[in-house]
């Protein structure tokens, strides 16, 4: 859906994007990380042709990117920009309208999204007299409401309590399965491994790793595995313990290995303690905070 060729962006003396190549997969949802400073709202700024790249080229599909592709994208900006004075309604179809709707069709599909989100009562309530979460639901609808082919949301869940936060996740991913690919940058790792199936992190203005997220997850793996055993295990012979506690299976078990713990996993089965084993793969989180620290990890160390 998007690539970057060699995507460079400079302000003053601060160069923001250092020759970025990303590729963004049609129908993916593209988790685009890195730590604050990285470089990520200058691309995302670039995507939506606030800002060009000074060097580089950015394709939608398999063409240059242009101005008439502002309409296929919907984007969330980390800050938000709806009009306090305005009613909630004459907003949404204000905006609906710069996005090429008509009255009739943006009262429509309006209707049905404030349904779906519990915002039925909200349409002549004034943003100013709304909550920040109650806000962020109506700025939500107005990137949504065109049913753009490419949606961008910078921090989408800020603002939310957890039962929103859940409401929204489930509405990103229906709209993927419907058909929208999903750009989602944000700080909550959580959220990146339950939603995300592709990710990129940018540090100073340069790509550290990108791909498939389980691909990512199993190259960064570091001989971490899990046992679930029906009574305490005392001996666990030459590996690293690195916690225990009990839970309703028994008695979980999380240790360290330098190679895969065959024997263990056979001794345990023919005692008949063993109920569960897994490889623990690192979370996104570790990942990330592995890659700013230290750099990436090359592939061709497998």
């Amino acid at each position: 859906m998007i690539t970057a060729k060699k995507v460079s962006k400079e302000y003053s003396s601060k160069l923001a994007l250092d020759g970025v190549d990303l590729s963004i997969p049609k129908g993916s949802i593209y988790g685009l990380l890195g730590p604050n400073g990285a470089g990520k709202t200058s691309f995302i700024r670039i995507m939506n042709q606030i800002t060009a790249p000074d060097k580089g080229e950015v394709y939608f599909g398999s063409e240059l990117l242009q101005p008439r592709d502002i309409a296929r994208i919907g984007y969330l900006p980390e800050e938000r920009g709806l009009y306090k004075k305005m009613k909630v309604g004459e907003q949404v179809l204000y905006l609906a309208r710069l996005k090429g709707l008509t009255t009739n069709e943006a009262k429509s599909r309006a209707k049905e999204w404030f349904e779906r989100l519990e915002m039925s009562g909200w349409w002549d309530k004034k943003v100013e007299d709304l909550s920040k979460g109650m806000a962020q639901k109506v700025q939500f609808v107005t990137t949504v409401l065109h049913e753009p082919e490419l949606l961008i949301f910078d921090e989408p869940f800020t603002g939310f309590d957890p039962i929103n936060t859940n409401l929204i996740k489930g509405e990103i991913q229906r709209l993927n399965e419907n058909g929208a690919t999903v750009i989602f940058s944000t700080h909550r790792m959580e959220s990146v491994e339950e939603i995300c199936n592709h990710i990129g992190l940018i540090d100073n203005g340069k790509v550290m790793i990108e791909g498939d997220l389980l691909d990512i997850r199993k190259h960064y793996k570091n001989g971490t595995f899990a046992f679930t055993t029906r009574t305490a295990v005392s001996d666990w012979g030459p590996h690293e313990v690195l916690s225990q506690k009990e839970d309703h299976m028994g008695y979980r078990t999380v240790l360290k290995s330098s190679e895969f713990p065959k024997e263990l996993v056979i001794t345990l089965s023919e005692k008949e303690s063993l109920v569960a084993f897994e490889e623990v793969l690192p979370t996104v989180s570790d990942i990330f905070i592995e890659i700013v620290k230290n750099g990436p990890k090359p592939w061709n160390h497998e």
